[in-house]
Parts: C-alpha cells; sequence; structure tokens
C-alpha cells in the first residue's frame, strides 16, 4: 500500500504495533484514535475497566483498511464535543 493522505506506517515507532495483528498494511495514522472521545458511542472493539478507563487494546478500527473513511464519517460527532458551550 503507497503511503498517501489516508494511510502511514511507521515501523521505526518503539510501540509498533500498537496492537497483536497480523496485518501487514497497519494503519499508524491515528496514533491517538480521534474516536476515543465519543466513549462508549465510538464504534470500536473496547471494554472499560475495573476503573472506568476505557481499553481499546483489542480495537483495530482506526488501524484498518476502512478505518480513515469510518473516522471520517464520525467528524461531525468528534467535532460537536469540541463545540464551545452556551452559558
Amino acid at each position: 500500500m503507497e503511503n498517501s493522505h489516508s494511510y502511514f506506517q511507521n515501523r521505526e515507532c518503539e510501540y509498533f504495533p500498537c496492537h497483536e495483528t497480523k496485518c501487514e498494511n497497519f494503519n499508524c495514522l491515528f496514533c491517538y484514535c480521534p474516536l476515543y472521545a465519543l466513549g462508549e458511542n465510538c464504534g470500536g472493539n473496547f471494554v472499560y475497566t475495573e476503573k472506568g478507563i476505557k481499553d481499546c487494546s483489542n480495537c483495530l478500527t482506526p488501524h484498518s483498511a476502512g478505518g480513515y473513511d469510518y473516522v471520517l464519517s464520525r467528524f461531525s460527532q468528534i467535532a460537536e464535543l469540541a463545540k464551545k458551550k452556551e452559558g
């Protein structure tokens, strides 16, 4: 897969790959997942720890072949979270 606006891979990263996977085309573009802010509505494969922390260790949604398009499809919801609240 060619590097482009929707794909990036950093094999030199000390954490690569950050998730267990057999995927050769692991996409590092969303190293810090923008979907995390959506909490339980992110659509990924996550669990909450006993302390209530969202654990995305088993989620490959942003790293998969369709991950870029999926994140973009959810951007309006992410942007809504960032809006200044009145009052």
